[in-house]
């Protein structure tokens, strides 16, 4: 791939495999530098010692990234119990200990009082605003953070295995907002004990799941290959892969105009629309703009301003 100092303007979805200790933020700076991208941003914060799905939207594709936030995600994750530290995982410090450990039956009893909709108190190193600032910030200046139940969603949770007597490993498909973290701590406490979690790994973010996550080696390899073999746009997913609940709608050349514009366009014939609410409007195949159905009107919301330029020169 070319080093040119001049960024590109590239569309679409890195659906990243991150690597324990890395950042979120981090790994957006290392995608944007991968890629020699303008603009870039992630579709919901992996802590630095967990792995897995984190989703990178580049250029116009950053317009999406709520579609994507707003999914569900599936987890895997340990839980080391008789221990609860100040992070409830395993960067904090040790502040509760306990000898009790729960058994198989123990733990298949209670999982079902985690599932459906729950209240659950986020953990006080997390990235909500106390104030204006992050609760994180606060922790780790010493002061008590005092954060207020919330309600989420869990839609499974099962036991995967007994790894050791003070081990066990879960899989979980939750709502937006849910805390992993918490959930351990959660699931600790209703066994009679205390726990944090070792181990976390992201499988799926809304559409995109496990077997389209690509990791950072094989990123450094595309970037660094020969002219004419595979390059980095094969790492890329379309924009409308973030839109894959939303009906597409097709618009000829003078309607994709008018949304460009910012104008409504009228819908007659066989565009005539057979729902109502949002679409994401085509034309040629190539997207126009996220737009809301109205009395055979579509009124743009977002419209996206695609150049086709090259990941990569020869």
């Amino acid at each position: 791939m070319a080093k040119s100092k001049k960024r590109t303007d590239i569309h679409g979805w890195v659906v990243f495999d991150k690597p324990v200790g890395m950042t979120s933020t981090q790994a957006v700076g290392k995608i944007k530098w991968l890629f020699n991208v303008k603009k870039a941003g992630h579709a919901g914060t992996l802590d630095p010692l967990a792995s897995g799905c984190l989703p990178i939207a580049l250029g116009e594709a950053t317009k999406t990234v709520s579609y994507v936030v707003d999914g569900r995600k599936i987890y895997e994750f340990a839980v080391r119990w008789g221990s609860q530290t100040t992070t409830e995982d395993a960067e904090g410090e040790v502040v509760v200990s306990s000898d009790n450990r729960p058994d198989r039956d123990s733990i298949l009893a209670v999982l079902e009082q985690f599932t459906g909709e729950i209240s659950q108190t986020p953990p006080a190193y997390s990235a909500i605003k106390v104030d204006g600032k992050r609760a994180y910030d606060l922790a780790r200046a010493g002061i008590d953070v005092k954060l207020n139940a919330r309600p989420v969603t869990i839609y499974s949770l099962e036991l995967v295995e007994i790894v050791d007597a003070d081990t066990a490993r879960f899989r979980a498909q939750t709502s937006k907002g849910t805390y992993i973290r918490s959930l351990g701590r959660d699931l600790a406490l209703s066994l009679d004990t205390c726990g944090h979690i070792v181990e976390l790994r992201r499988l799926n973010t809304g559409p995109f799941q496990e077997n389209h996550m690509i990791s950072l080696e094989k990123l450094e390899t595309l970037r660094n290959s020969a002219p004419g073999e595979e390059d980095l746009a094969n790492a890329l997913r379309p924009i409308e892969t973030a839109l894959d609940d939303i009906p597409a709608l097709a618009v000829d050349r003078n309607g994709a105009a008018r949304l460009r514009r910012g104008q409504s366009v009228l819908l007659r014939g066989r565009d005539a629309p057979i729902h109502h609410g949002l679409v994401y409007a085509t034309c040629a195949g190539e997207l126009v703009a996220l737009a809301e159905v109205d009395q055979a009107e579509l009124h743009p919301r977002r419209v996206f301003n695609l150049s086709p330029t090259p990941v990569s020169d020869a």
